[in-house]
């Protein structure tokens, strides 16, 4: 029973750790490369800005959805036969 226990938090700490890393890597570069077509085009910065916003959303709610399941498996674990 512990075994499974202590494998689902290292399980859950590693869906949010890499989870995290991956959010940030991704939002890095995106927000690089909106710099770098900003200032190859400062005309078209308002829509390339809505549409980085759009995007660093989307990132982030799939980091959010990963530390949902994180938190399901941590607090209602369905590897633990009560």
């Amino acid at each position: 029973m512990e075994n499974i226990l202590g494998l689902v938090a290292l399980g859950c700490g590693l869906i949010v750790g890499l989870g995290a890393i991956g959010a940030s890597i991704g939002i890095g570069l995106m927000g690089g490369k909106f710099l770098e077509a900003s200032a190859r085009q400062p005309e078209l910065m308002n829509e390339l800005q809505t549409k980085m916003f759009v995007l660093a959303g989307l990132i982030d709610a799939a980091f959010l959805i990963g530390v949902a399941i994180a938190l399901l498996f941590a607090f209602a674990n369905p590897f633990v036969l009560a």
